[in-house]
């Protein structure tokens, strides 16, 4: 019965295109597509098929149309994919969607003049998510200032549109508070936190904000270092600051004092040749004018004054304090993040002492370095005041050499070098431990 029904229909069809021949050319010619599968759909993208059966007299443009409401069309958004070549599947790419949202969607083709389209269908993209990161160690603690930081691990699917790091007295620490904004979208970044109150707890962790929210990295804590306040006196009467720098206490100044601290005097030796032949103690002020250069500057001695076998056992420096080796000074630079960017937290800002341009220079740890300059060799000739500043380690190199400590204007960092022990230099005291 179904044979004879199918033979029936087919009579019928052939005595149609007898009749009308136009009826069996206008089947052969009407483009039809229909719509595939939604897949690999994400927040904001997705990939949507199709195929297309018949393309008609000649189709001109084919894709997909969608839009978050039913009854989509070419009015709304749509991939344009061009004309194809004939029948066959097809894929389009959906982007700029937006996250946790359902949309309605329909294959499409087109001759210019008309479009058919197929089923319509609904998907939804994925939700997006707040982002994912950790806190960075704090690091280069001082009174005022700590370094932190965090790693992005994930955006949420969604663009960081801020990061950074918060930080409070009390727990849990808000964006919304006290925060630095670094603009991080991944990875790792570094904050420097600076403004904080000395000898004082802070809790602190990384921040990312996407457009679901904002996001938190664990939270640590930290004391700041308490302000130096005390002072000390030298056997000439000279008053030194004194500042925290870590774990070492240095004075604020340099050393000025004329006399080893069991009250010997050191000689003062004015004259270039003389200076230049010296293989004893002596001591000197720049240009040889202590009323300019002591207040401020402090003396420049050679290495002689401060190397026991030369001194005969005296010491320099105040009691309890003492003359800093190569791995003291080490030690204060690797504190500070490193010789290479240690200059900038030691010298004094502004250019009322640098003479040249002194940009970046924070001295956030209040050590004020000035640039005292140097007595050289040969010839014993006074160079580069107001614009270096050079100060003496207990450590030797050579038979003739010993290191010392060095920063320039212009120059971020703290340079380790060694001069002639006959070089007149600067002189920072270190607590004894």
């Amino acid at each position: 019965m179904k044979n004879n029904t199918s033979k029936v229909f087919f009579l019928i069809f052939l005595l149609l295109c007898f009749i009308v021949p136009t009826t069996c050319m206008k089947l052969e010619k009407v483009m039809l597509v229909s719509t595939g599968d939604v897949t690999s759909i994400a927040i904001n993208t997705a990939e949507a098929s199709g195929e297309i059966i018949d393309i008609g007299d000649g189709a001109t443009q084919r894709g997909h149309c969608y839009a978050k409401n039913p009854n989509v069309n070419m009015d709304g958004p749509k991939t344009e994919l061009g004309a194809p070549t004939g029948p066959g599947g097809f894929t389009s790419k959906v982007i700029n969607l937006e996250a946790g949202t359902k949309y309605y969607i329909k294959a499409y083709i087109s001759n210019g003049t008309e479009t058919i389209y197929g089923k319509e269908i609904s998907f939804s993209t994925v939700s997006a998510s707040l982002p994912t990161l950790t806190t960075n160690a704090i690091t280069t603690i001082t009174s005022t200032t700590a370094s932190s930081g965090g790693n992005i691990t994930s955006d949420g699917g969604v663009a960081i549109t801020a990061s950074g790091i918060c930080w409070s007295t009390t727990s849990n620490p808000v964006a919304t508070g006290s925060h630095t904004t670094d603009g991080a979208v991944s990875g790792v970044f570094t904050s420097i936190i600076s403004g904080l109150t000395a000898n004082t707890t802070y809790f602190l962790r990384a921040y990312a904000t996407n457009s679901v929210g904002t996001a938190y990295g664990n939270e640590l804590s930290f004391i700041t270092l308490p302000i130096s306040t005390g002072t000390v006196t030298d056997i000439d009467g000279n008053v030194y600051n004194i500042v925290t720098i870590g774990t070492q206490a240095w004075m604020k100044e340099n050393l000025k004092t004329t006399k080893y601290n069991d009250g010997t005097a050191i000689p003062n030796i004015t004259d270039n040749n003389a200076w230049a032949t010296l293989s004893t103690p002596s001591y000197c002020w720049y240009n040889n004018d202590a009323t300019f250069y002591n207040t401020t500057y402090g003396a420049l001695y050679n290495w002689f004054t401060v190397d026991a076998a030369s001194n005969g056992g005296k010491n320099v420096c105040p009691t309890g304090w003492h003359l800093p080796s190569d791995n003291e000074w080490t030690i204060l630079t690797s504190y500070l993040g490193g010789a290479d960017v240690a200059g900038d937290k030691l010298k004094e800002t502004g250019t009322t002492h640098w003479l040249t341009s002194n940009m970046g220079v924070t001295n956030e740890t209040n050590f004020t370095a000035l640039p005292g300059g140097s007595r050289d060799l040969p010839g014993g000739t006074f160079n580069y005041f107001g614009y270096l500043g050079y100060w003496w380690s207990s450590t030797e190199d050579l038979t003739n050499q010993a290191f010392n400590m060095s920063m320039y204007a212009s120059y971020n960092g703290v340079y380790r070098v060694k001069e002639y022990k006959g070089f007149g230099l600067s002189i920072r005291c270190i607590k004894d431990n």
